[in-house]
Protein backbone atom coordinates (compact mmCIF):
# COMPACT_ATOMS: atom_id res chain seq x y z
CA UNK A 1 0.00 0.00 0.00
CA UNK A 2 3.07 2.21 0.15
CA UNK A 3 6.29 3.09 0.39
CA UNK A 4 8.50 4.35 3.48
CA UNK A 5 11.28 7.09 3.14
CA UNK A 6 14.88 6.94 5.66
CA UNK A 7 15.83 10.61 5.76
CA UNK A 8 12.88 13.65 5.60
CA UNK A 9 12.17 14.16 9.51
CA UNK A 10 10.65 16.62 11.53
CA UNK A 11 10.70 17.43 14.95
CA UNK A 12 8.50 14.29 15.63
CA UNK A 13 10.11 12.23 13.01
CA UNK A 14 9.79 10.96 9.34
CA UNK A 15 7.04 12.96 7.13
CA UNK A 16 4.22 10.87 7.07
CA UNK A 17 2.57 11.62 3.71
CA UNK A 18 -1.07 9.95 3.03
CA UNK A 19 -1.52 9.78 -0.81
CA UNK A 20 -5.23 9.34 -2.21
CA UNK A 21 -5.02 8.64 -5.61
CA UNK A 22 -8.16 7.57 -8.09
CA UNK A 23 -6.50 6.04 -10.54
CA UNK A 24 -2.83 4.02 -10.63
CA UNK A 25 0.04 6.21 -10.55
CA UNK A 26 3.01 6.04 -12.77
CA UNK A 27 4.87 3.07 -12.30
CA UNK A 28 7.30 3.69 -8.71
CA UNK A 29 5.98 7.44 -8.26
CA UNK A 30 4.93 6.40 -4.56
CA UNK A 31 8.44 4.50 -4.20
CA UNK A 32 10.13 7.78 -5.55
CA UNK A 33 8.72 9.90 -3.09
CA UNK A 34 9.60 7.40 -0.78
CA UNK A 35 13.19 7.59 -1.88
CA UNK A 36 13.07 11.51 -1.00
CA UNK A 37 12.98 11.03 2.52
CA UNK A 38 8.77 10.36 2.99
CA UNK A 39 6.65 7.64 4.36
CA UNK A 40 3.90 7.25 1.96
CA UNK A 41 0.90 5.45 2.60
CA UNK A 42 -1.32 5.09 -0.73
CA UNK A 43 -5.09 4.83 -1.13
CA UNK A 44 -7.40 4.33 -4.09
CA UNK A 45 -10.63 5.38 -2.70
CA UNK A 46 -12.29 8.20 -0.24
CA UNK A 47 -13.17 5.66 2.53
CA UNK A 48 -9.67 4.25 2.44
CA UNK A 49 -8.12 7.91 3.44
CA UNK A 50 -10.93 8.54 5.65
CA UNK A 51 -10.06 5.35 7.79
CA UNK A 52 -6.37 5.89 7.19
CA UNK A 53 -6.62 9.46 8.85
CA UNK A 54 -8.10 8.04 11.78
CA UNK A 55 -6.00 5.50 12.10
CA UNK A 56 -2.59 7.15 12.40
CA UNK A 57 -0.71 10.63 12.74
CA UNK A 58 -0.56 12.24 9.04
CA UNK A 59 1.60 15.27 8.34
CA UNK A 60 0.27 15.84 4.69
CA UNK A 61 -2.03 14.28 1.96
CA UNK A 62 -1.88 14.45 -1.32
CA UNK A 63 -5.77 14.79 -2.74
CA UNK A 64 -6.37 13.41 -5.91
CA UNK A 65 -9.99 15.35 -6.64
CA UNK A 66 -11.47 12.71 -8.76
CA UNK A 67 -12.15 9.32 -6.94
CA UNK A 68 -13.86 6.10 -7.72
CA UNK A 69 -16.48 6.24 -4.58
CA UNK A 70 -17.25 10.12 -4.16
CA UNK A 71 -16.84 13.47 -4.41
CA UNK A 72 -13.06 14.82 -4.01
CA UNK A 73 -14.17 18.43 -3.11
CA UNK A 74 -15.90 16.64 -0.94
CA UNK A 75 -13.61 14.45 1.47
CA UNK A 76 -11.32 17.57 0.86
CA UNK A 77 -14.11 19.99 3.13
CA UNK A 78 -14.48 16.94 5.54
CA UNK A 79 -10.65 16.99 6.31
CA UNK A 80 -10.34 20.26 6.21
CA UNK A 81 -13.00 20.30 9.09
CA UNK A 82 -11.92 17.77 10.88
CA UNK A 83 -7.85 18.88 10.51
CA UNK A 84 -7.66 22.53 10.35
CA UNK A 85 -4.09 22.95 9.81
CA UNK A 86 -3.22 19.43 7.97
CA UNK A 87 -1.71 20.70 4.73
CA UNK A 88 -3.60 19.45 2.04
CA UNK A 89 -1.72 19.58 -1.69
CA UNK A 90 -5.08 18.57 -4.76
CA UNK A 91 -3.94 16.75 -7.70
CA UNK A 92 -6.08 17.17 -10.88
CA UNK A 93 -5.75 16.79 -14.54
CA UNK A 94 -3.74 19.39 -16.10
CA UNK A 95 -7.15 20.59 -18.38
CA UNK A 96 -9.48 21.09 -15.39
CA UNK A 97 -8.97 24.73 -14.25
CA UNK A 98 -12.68 24.68 -12.75
CA UNK A 99 -11.93 21.52 -10.15
CA UNK A 100 -8.37 23.54 -9.80
CA UNK A 101 -10.30 26.70 -8.39
CA UNK A 102 -12.43 24.35 -6.52
CA UNK A 103 -9.94 22.64 -4.72
CA UNK A 104 -8.51 25.96 -3.91
CA UNK A 105 -12.10 27.74 -2.58
CA UNK A 106 -12.67 24.50 -0.58
CA UNK A 107 -9.36 24.43 1.65
CA UNK A 108 -6.48 22.95 -0.40
CA UNK A 109 -3.40 24.87 0.35
CA UNK A 110 -1.89 23.63 -2.96
CA UNK A 111 -3.32 22.46 -6.59
CA UNK A 112 -0.50 20.45 -8.84
CA UNK A 113 -1.28 18.89 -12.27
CA UNK A 114 -1.17 15.33 -13.16
CA UNK A 115 0.78 14.02 -14.62
CA UNK A 116 3.30 14.69 -11.61
CA UNK A 117 6.73 15.58 -11.65
CA UNK A 118 8.33 14.14 -8.57
CA UNK A 119 10.82 16.97 -8.56
CA UNK A 120 8.16 19.84 -8.44
CA UNK A 121 6.04 17.54 -6.03
CA UNK A 122 8.58 17.20 -3.45
CA UNK A 123 9.40 20.88 -3.67
CA UNK A 124 5.89 21.70 -3.25
CA UNK A 125 5.39 19.16 -0.46
CA UNK A 126 8.67 20.58 1.55
CA UNK A 127 6.85 23.84 0.90
CA UNK A 128 3.79 23.22 2.61
CA UNK A 129 6.05 21.68 5.51
CA UNK A 130 7.73 24.96 5.95
CA UNK A 131 4.43 26.35 5.57
CA UNK A 132 3.04 24.70 8.58
CA UNK A 133 5.88 24.92 11.01
CA UNK A 134 5.92 28.91 10.14
CA UNK A 135 2.80 29.31 11.21
CA UNK A 136 3.62 28.94 15.12
CA UNK A 137 3.41 33.01 15.12
CA UNK A 138 1.86 36.17 15.78
CA UNK A 139 2.04 38.90 13.43
CA UNK A 140 1.32 42.70 14.18
CA UNK A 141 1.20 45.92 12.72
CA UNK A 142 -0.45 48.48 14.17
CA UNK A 143 -3.51 47.67 16.09
CA UNK A 144 -4.10 44.53 14.47
CA UNK A 145 -2.77 40.99 14.73
CA UNK A 146 -2.87 38.07 13.74
CA UNK A 147 -2.53 34.12 15.10
CA UNK A 148 -1.26 31.58 12.38
CA UNK A 149 -1.86 28.70 14.93
CA UNK A 150 -5.18 29.78 16.30
CA UNK A 151 -6.21 31.17 13.29
CA UNK A 152 -7.59 34.39 14.85
CA UNK A 153 -7.26 37.51 13.70
CA UNK A 154 -7.33 40.90 16.59
CA UNK A 155 -7.88 44.45 16.21
CA UNK A 156 -8.32 46.53 19.40
CA UNK A 157 -9.27 43.15 21.87
CA UNK A 158 -11.80 42.35 19.27
CA UNK A 159 -11.11 38.87 17.65
CA UNK A 160 -12.38 37.85 14.25
CA UNK A 161 -12.43 33.79 13.11
CA UNK A 162 -10.33 33.14 10.02
CA UNK A 163 -9.22 30.17 7.98
CA UNK A 164 -6.16 28.83 7.83
CA UNK A 165 -5.36 30.43 4.60
CA UNK A 166 -6.74 33.63 5.39
CA UNK A 167 -4.73 33.87 8.43
CA UNK A 168 -1.48 33.22 6.36
CA UNK A 169 -2.88 35.67 3.72
CA UNK A 170 -3.02 38.51 5.99
CA UNK A 171 -0.19 37.73 8.11
CA UNK A 172 1.12 38.35 4.40
CA UNK A 173 -0.09 41.78 4.39
CA UNK A 174 1.00 42.31 8.14
CA UNK A 175 4.38 41.24 7.49
CA UNK A 176 4.97 43.87 4.32
CA UNK A 177 2.43 46.74 5.93
CA UNK A 178 2.32 49.91 4.10
CA UNK A 179 4.03 47.83 0.97
CA UNK A 180 1.89 47.47 -2.39
CA UNK A 181 1.91 43.79 -2.92
CA UNK A 182 1.25 43.16 -6.82
CA UNK A 183 -1.29 39.76 -7.42
CA UNK A 184 1.72 38.86 -8.61
CA UNK A 185 3.45 38.16 -5.71
CA UNK A 186 0.69 37.61 -3.43
CA UNK A 187 0.15 34.44 -5.90
CA UNK A 188 4.10 33.92 -4.89
CA UNK A 189 4.07 34.11 -1.13
CA UNK A 190 1.08 32.42 -0.13
CA UNK A 191 0.61 29.91 -2.52
CA UNK A 192 4.04 29.65 -4.40
CA UNK A 193 2.46 29.76 -7.54
CA UNK A 194 3.02 31.55 -10.89
CA UNK A 195 0.52 34.55 -11.90
CA UNK A 196 -2.33 33.41 -13.83
CA UNK A 197 -4.57 36.50 -15.14
CA UNK A 198 -7.84 34.35 -15.37
CA UNK A 199 -7.41 33.60 -11.51
CA UNK A 200 -9.56 35.88 -8.73
CA UNK A 201 -8.26 34.08 -6.22
CA UNK A 202 -6.01 37.11 -4.71
CA UNK A 203 -9.43 39.66 -5.66
CA UNK A 204 -11.70 36.64 -3.11
CA UNK A 205 -9.25 36.40 -0.20
CA UNK A 206 -8.82 40.70 -0.02
CA UNK A 207 -13.03 40.69 -0.45
CA UNK A 208 -13.46 38.12 2.40
CA UNK A 209 -10.85 40.08 4.71
CA UNK A 210 -12.33 43.23 4.15
CA UNK A 211 -15.83 41.80 4.56
CA UNK A 212 -14.38 40.49 8.16
CA UNK A 213 -11.70 43.04 9.14
CA UNK A 214 -13.73 46.35 7.13
CA UNK A 215 -13.25 48.07 3.95
CA UNK A 216 -10.71 50.31 4.51
CA UNK A 217 -8.24 47.24 5.82
CA UNK A 218 -6.70 46.68 2.63
CA UNK A 219 -6.36 49.50 -0.33
CA UNK A 220 -6.69 48.81 -3.93
CA UNK A 221 -3.78 50.80 -5.74
CA UNK A 222 -5.01 50.91 -8.71
CA UNK A 223 -2.88 48.96 -11.43
CA UNK A 224 -0.45 47.81 -8.82
CA UNK A 225 -2.15 45.92 -6.28
CA UNK A 226 -3.25 46.14 -3.06
CA UNK A 227 -1.55 47.62 0.28
CA UNK A 228 -2.40 46.83 3.65
CA UNK A 229 -3.12 50.29 5.47
CA UNK A 230 -1.92 50.26 9.09
CA UNK A 231 -2.99 53.58 10.16
CA UNK A 232 -6.78 53.05 8.39
CA UNK A 233 -7.19 50.39 10.71
CA UNK A 234 -10.24 50.75 12.95
CA UNK A 235 -11.91 47.79 15.39
CA UNK A 236 -15.14 46.06 14.35
CA UNK A 237 -18.67 47.08 14.86
CA UNK A 238 -19.14 43.87 16.83
CA UNK A 239 -17.15 40.47 17.57
CA UNK A 240 -17.24 38.33 14.42
CA UNK A 241 -15.83 35.04 16.52
CA UNK A 242 -18.81 33.04 15.79
CA UNK A 243 -19.01 34.21 11.73
CA UNK A 244 -18.25 31.11 9.81
CA UNK A 245 -14.94 31.49 7.51
CA UNK A 246 -16.17 32.50 3.66
CA UNK A 247 -16.52 29.54 0.97
CA UNK A 248 -14.67 27.16 3.30
CA UNK A 249 -10.85 29.23 2.48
Amino acid sequence: MGATGLSNETAAGVVQILLVTGESLPEGDDALLGSRGFAVTTVVDGASAIKALRGRPIDLVLLDLVLPDMDGISLLRAIRTARPRLPIIALTASDDESLRLDGFAHGADDCVNKPLSIAELTARIEARLRWRDESDTVVKAGPLSVDISRNRAAIDGCTVALSPREAYFLATFLRHAGEVLSRERLLLLVWELEFDPRSNIVDAYVAALRRKLGPRVIETIRGHGYRLRVSSLAPPLRDLDQQPTVSGR
